[in-house]
């Protein structure tokens, strides 16, 4: 095949250069941090991202390291009433083909980094930041900030949502603040008591507010986030510590279930909630950007890895087909374009769905998820089937 330049070693990067490595290539990872890893938080690994890690041998490694929840649950957040209960666990496997998975950021890392490191090894290299590229007839090549240059016939951006691929392809990006702030945590669960969350991914709405939680590591840590509609914390960043009495403050009244979470916390971190528009274009010549880079998205649906993910596959998947490199690449764009740019506005507008603030608004919108949950769950379930049910690797 060819050789592929991977800038970036998060859960996109990586599967990236895994599916590459899968479809025959040879792949080189570059990656500015020191080492690989992830502050502390879980991740949601839905059936349709778990069919990629299937395909590349990884289902029983990443299940032995997770939590498969048994449901996903909606509960208002003040009351703790429940509003929607759809089982999952064998449920998932039977309706969408893969289990649903919970786990922790820095042990899929881990797994990811161990297959790569097993079938590729030395091919990531660490403290290595991308500063340009630049076409040199049929190749690519990148040059490091401290000069040193990688070669290769095609170059992916997988480098996140400050992705130096993107600003050199498309120049700067212009984000907008969505005026909520995020807070996350992970507890050891023997520090809640009889306020642990249920073994599901619960969704817990409120006014002008929202928290999601669920279990990690078989079911010893419990995650956490927190989105509050404020304007006073506008920092983009995953790894800001915040302060446990203004996550107090702003959850103030709310279940136990979550504000013990927050009081249990060592450590919280807070970062603001940028939205983007979607983009003109994800690929330049022998360049793609994926994941973030391409379409960042809100968290409201769980979604981000698992688009990176999906991307990852039908990425190496076209640029292995016969044809010319450019042509392939637009095909991977348009083979993702709609569906990841749907997603990102489907996470945009749940924000408003999970923080109605009016007593008529919270009836109109809450009682009919009530109702069909309890005389049509099947419907609730058939909504998700486009989502959970998508095969990349088909």
């Amino acid at each position: 095949m060819g050789k592929a330049l991977v800038a970036g070693g998060g859960i996109g990067g990586l599967t990236a250069a895994l599916c590459f490595h899968h479809h025959g290539w040879s792949v080189e990872v570059c990656e500015k941090s020191a080492e690989l890893g992830e502050v502390g938080a879980g991740i949601q690994i839905s059936p349709n991202a778990m069919k990629v890690f299937e395909a590349l041998g990884l289902g029983d490694a990443l299940s032995n390291a997770g939590f498969r929840p048994e449901g996903i649950q909606m509960r208002m957040g003040e009351s703790g009433m429940r509003l929607v209960n759809t089982a999952l666990g064998e449920a998932a496997v039977k309706r969408w083909g893969s289990p649903y998975l919970h786990i922790h950021r820095a042990d899929l890392i881990a797994v990811l980094q161990a297959a790569l490191h097993e079938r590729a090894p030395n091919k990531v290299r660490l403290g290595a930041s991308l500063d340009t590229f630049r076409r040199e007839g049929d190749h690519i090549t990148a040059i490091l900030t401290n000069g040193d240059a990688m070669t290769g016939d095609v170059l992916i951006g997988a480098d996140g949502i400050h992705s130096v691929v993107r600003e050199q392809m498309l120049g700067p990006d212009k984000p907008i603040f969505t005026g909520n702030v995020a807070w996350r945590s992970v507890v050891p669960i023997e520090r809640l008591g009889s306020d642990a969350p249920d073994p599901v991914a619960c969704a817990w709405m409120g006014r002008g507010k929202h928290a999601v939680t669920y279990l990690l590591r078989g079911g010893k840590l419990a995650n956490l986030v927190a989105v509050v509609e404020r304007d006073d914390w506008t920092k983009e960043s995953w790894t800001e510590p915040g302060r446990r009495k203004d996550a107090l403050r702003d959850f103030s009244g709310w279940h136990p279930i979550v504000t013990r979470l927050i009081e249990e916390s060592d450590t919280l971190f807070r970062w603001a909630l940028f939205d983007r528009a979607p983009l003109d274009r994800w690929v330049e010549d022998r360049v793609a950007i994926m994941g973030d880079a391409a379409h960042p998205m809100l968290p409201f649906m769980a979604q981000g890895a698992a688009m990176a993910i999906e991307d990852a596959w039908t990425l190496a998947a076209q640029v292995s087909s016969d044809g010319p490199t450019l042509d392939a690449l637009k095909a991977y764009e348009k083979i993702r374009f709609n569906r990841a740019s749907g997603i990102q506005a489907n996470s945009r507008a749940n924000a408003a769905t999970f923080h109605k603030r009016t007593t008529l608004d919270r009836l109109i919108t809450y009682g009919p998820m009530w109702l069909v949950d309890k005389i049509a769950p099947q419907v609730l379930k058939k909504r998700q089937d486009p989502l959970y049910g998508h095969d990349a690797t088909a």
